[in-house]
């Protein structure tokens, strides 16, 4: 073991931010490396630093003893620097091995040698012990599939450093253990590793070193984790103690508000029933391909109804239109929020104001940006949104904040039922603390909330009942005071599995 890479007083501003403050650590090679903190820490920046996509005002990145200024991305392959990126960088539409060897595709005289391609992705995906067939597009492949050939692709380019962005927020359990049982493989073959995330049972089962940021400075080094504690993690990256990070708060519930009765359409193998009670958080949990996101874009009316109906505090609804449910008061938070959710390139005002625009609208065609800019603020100062300006691109924000920035815009509206797809995926434990609060509020307001995750400590901390699907069906149903995480389980897992 030997610290292969240094990071030495390196600093990063943006315009209204200090996203970087004189980071210093090292990381040595066959250590996983687990770097925490809350949502605009600075993981990221730091990452970016690493990758040559951002350059550092100030300091330096030290790797095997060489000091080196990346001027792009390039530069950082050809010293042997991968990163792993939540949202991954391949080409769906070329096939495997072309992704595995993209950039160093072998041939002469510009004639693709196919057959040494094909041999050589082989080879490396053998060595990852992935059983696909290098042919097939990419865009075939699971999540986790994809996750592999991107490891494949860094180890073609003789990466001996790889970093991990937030990897399992779209892994299933038995793909977690496949990946982790492959970042210990590289720690074994003396690659240096660091790991980014947000789910500290993760960082304690992979990690045998910890750094933590907070608001862009470095505040703590653990060389070792025995010894140390969540709750220790928590206030390192908070700042205060989180001592329950659930908070539930229960609450009397009234009449049943949503509906869903023999509902069929896309993603489900057979009709779905249930109803939520004005005040009620209903947990829904599967694991991946259960079927939880298409129920939940089907009521919305992202898509089409095959069968059944909703109703909406007694009445028949049928949205042929998103625009129709949020008018009856149905919001969505949805599971991809950079592909659903936001308008990367426009402002926080703008998106927080998206929906609610035509409440702002003096004549009800002009634009009044005075109010929609009180708005987006009130919004910005009540939910703690992380921002240097309202005028800020949203795609510039962490994930914690945009997912802020989509519950301001339903918070603009009036909402009756909200229905939250993964809402904390990619997010810090404080941030995650804040959303808590916020459904409890919003369901002591009277709001009927639907919160899908995948994450089964989430569910059973937050819901008052919890609905359990597999396979496009709906399979059981359990009481907060019957639910624990063997039974949901056993509702969720295949009975061959």
């Amino acid at each position: 073991m030997g610290a292969y890479l240094r990071f030495k007083d390196v600093s990063k501003a943006f315009p209204g931010v200090r996203a970087l403050d004189r980071i210093n650590f090292a990381v040595e090679t066959g250590r996983v490396h687990g770097l925490i903190g809350e949502n605009g820490a600075g993981k990221s920046t730091l990452l970016k630093i690493l990758s040559g996509a951002y350059r550092p005002d100030s300091g330096q990145v030290v790797i095997d003893g060489e000091s080196r200024a990346f001027k792009n991305t390039r530069d950082a392959d050809e010293a042997g620097v991968a990163i792993i990126y939540q949202e991954l960088n391949l080409v769906p539409e070329m096939t495997v091995a072309e992704n595995v060897l993209l950039g160093m595709l072998p041939g002469r005289a510009g004639i693709l040698d196919r057959r040494a391609m094909l041999a050589r992705a082989s080879e490396q995906l053998r060595r990852l012990g992935l059983d696909v067939n290098p042919s097939v597009k990419t865009r075939k492949l699971s999540i986790a599939q994809r996750q592999m050939v991107e490891i494949a692709k860094a180890l073609t380019k003789n990466a001996r450093i790889i970093a991990f962005d937030e990897p399992t927020s779209s892994l299933s359990a038995r793909e977690v253990k496949q990946l982790f049982a492959t970042i210990r493989d590289l720690k074994k073959g003396g690659y240096a590793v660091i790991y980014v995330s947000h789910r500290l049972e993760e960082i304690f089962e992979l990690c045998d070193c910890i750094t933590v940021f907070r608001d862009g400075r470095l505040v703590k080094e653990y060389p070792q984790v025995a010894g140390v504690t969540r709750d220790m993690l928590v206030a390192d990256m908070t700042g205060r103690a989180i001592e329950d990070i659930y908070s539930y708060r229960p609450r009397p519930l009234g009449e049943v508000l949503l509906r869903v009765d023999q509902v069929e359409g896309k993603g489900l193998r057979e009709p779905v029933s249930f109803e939520v009670r004005r005040g009620e958080v209903l947990g829904v949990f599967g694991l991946v391909g259960a079927g939880r996101t298409e129920l939940m874009r089907l009521i919305f009316g992202a898509e089409k109804l095959r069968g059944g109906q909703i109703l909406l505090g007694g009445k028949k609804e049928r949205f042929r239109r998103i625009r129709q449910a949020i008018a009856s008061g149905i919001m969505l938070c949805p599971e991809d929020r950079k592909l659903h959710g936001i308008v990367p390139v426009r402002s926080v005002a703008e998106n927080i104001n998206l929906s609610a625009r035509r409440n702002f609208s003096p004549a009800g065609f002009l634009i009044s940006l005075k109010r929609e800019a009180e708005n987006a603020a009130r919004f910005v100062d009540q939910l703690h949104i992380r921002t240097p300006s309202l005028r800020q691109k949203v795609v510039n924000l962490s994930g914690g904040n945009q997912q802020k920035v989509i519950l301001a815009r339903w918070l603009s509206e009036t909402i009756r039922v909200l229905l939250m797809d993964e809402p904390t995926r990619g997010i810090d434990v404080g941030a995650k603390n804040e959303i808590y609060n916020l459904i409890y509020k919003l369901a002591e307001d009277g709001v009927a909330t639907v919160v899908v995750s995948s994450d089964l400590p989430e569910v059973l901390g937050i819901s008052d009942r919890i609905l359990v699907m597999r396979d496009g069906r709906l399979v059981g149903e359990l009481l907060r005071g019957e639910a624990s995480q063997e039974r949901v389980l056993s509702m969720a897992l295949p009975a061959t599995a």
